[in-house]
């Protein structure tokens, strides 16, 4: 019996983000769980430039930055993608303006043939908003996780928020500000945030783990928490504060998505919520319960909930659905949906669905398998329209 044909995966890391090296830890973790007998792996680094390189020995070099949060310097053969009539190619750009097939650093070990799919593990701006998705749709090649608008929605926490809310999942009470609005008159950040009642939470309106959060405790702390999330958007949203307890569910899955048994995180060592620096920087500055202690009609409704928020906003593939939720469980919101969670070590998504039964090698073939089924679904559908002929 022949062999069966490995698939070709190109996994997309780094990126034009502030999550760069954490797109980096991620990286490093799908890889390695990686059955080589069923997947190609073609390893594809994109610099904090934008320039995307084929990544010579990948494991290596990210083994060597992910523990120093270090960002990833351009190593390898410099690529394009482009798209081929019958398939779909990295195409290597050579300094004499030649473009051939992407090779390996030393051309011996070409690297020839298409990509069956794309694992973008990119987190934040420039992979996780639709920007990459939009261009693998253009080249017409499978890739996992959201599409381009469930990609952009998962970004952009005010239209989510909003469309959330539409849809009856609720979420905290909040204000969006643009930063040029705020320039203009700070005054009415200062009574956005007064109708809300301190604390309240200041945060980026496009950005993820944690960057960029400020706690706001009085009025005279917002000018500086508001000027430290403007450097990484020009919106912001100001939160009511929900202190309480923090659960985050997984979502899998395509036309029926199914969530995961919730987990809970206990933020420690004097942080006051769940910022970057407990997550990435201080090893004892968070744990996880997973099961998380609640009663089961209450994990039962943050499942619900989960995978109402990923419905309501057209997700495909994956997501992690994050609750703020009050001590006594009586108040449950959702806080934020991403569509390319961490694949750290320490993430919740992965060790959230192997609690669930579902460890992450296998979890890594699911995604993929749902990504395959999505681009056929796409396929399926007509691009041009003939115009009935009149009689």
């Amino acid at each position: 019996m022949a062999e069966k044909k490995r698939l070709r995966v190109g996994v997309l890391f780094g990126g034009r983000s502030g999550e760069h090296e954490i797109s980096l830890r991620s990286a490093l973790t799908v890889m390695s769980a990686m059955d080589p007998k069923r997947y190609e792996i073609v390893p594809i680094g994109i610099g904090r430039d934008g320039r995307w390189y084929l990544e010579h020995d990948a494991l290596k070099v990210l083994a060597e930055k992910t523990p120093h949060l270090a960002a990833l310097t351009s190593s390898g053969t410099q690529v394009t993608l482009l798209p081929h009539p019958d398939s779909h190619s990295l195409v290597s750009t050579h300094s004499d303006g030649a473009r051939g097939v992407a090779t390996t650093d030393d051309d011996r070990n070409a690297m020839r043939g298409a990509l069956d799919v794309v694992f973008p593990v990119l987190h934040g701006t420039y992979g996780e908003d639709g920007t990459v998705q939009g261009l693998l749709e253009l080249a017409g090649i499978a890739y996992v996780g959201a599409g381009v608008l469930g990609s952009a929605l998962g970004m952009d926490k005010d239209a989510q928020k909003r469309l959330l809310r539409d849809a009856g999942v609720a979420v905290v009470r909040y204000f969006s500000i643009d930063r040029a609005d705020y320039r203009a008159s700070s005054a009415s950040a200062t009574r956005l945030a007064g109708k809300l009642g301190y604390p309240v939470f200041v945060k980026p309106n496009a950005l993820g783990s944690s960057i960029g959060i400020s706690k706001v405790k009085r009025a005279a702390d917002l000018k500086a928490a508001l000027e430290d999330a403007f450097q990484y958007d020009r919106k912001a949203l100001i939160e009511a504060s929900c202190e309480g307890r923090e659960f985050e569910c997984a979502v899998l899955g395509n036309d029926h998505p199914e969530a995961s048994i919730p987990g809970e995180v206990v933020v420690k060592g004097g942080h006051e919520f769940y910022s970057y620096e407990s997550k990435y920087v201080d090893p004892d500055g968070s744990s996880t319960k997973i099961p998380a202690e609640m009663p089961a009609a209450k994990a039962k409704t943050l499942r619900a909930m989960a995978v109402a928020a990923f419905k309501a906003l057209s997700i495909r593939g994956m997501a992690r659905v994050d609750f703020l939720a009050s001590r006594d469980l009586k108040e449950i919101y959702v806080n934020e949906v991403n569509t390319i969670p961490g694949f750290t070590a320490i993430s919740m998504y992965p060790k959230l669905w192997e609690a669930s039964g579902l460890k992450l090698p296998a979890l890594i073939d699911r995604l993929i398998e749902l990504a395959l089924e999505e681009s056929r679904e796409r396929a399926s559908l007509k691009i041009t329209y003939q115009p009935k002929a009149t009689s």
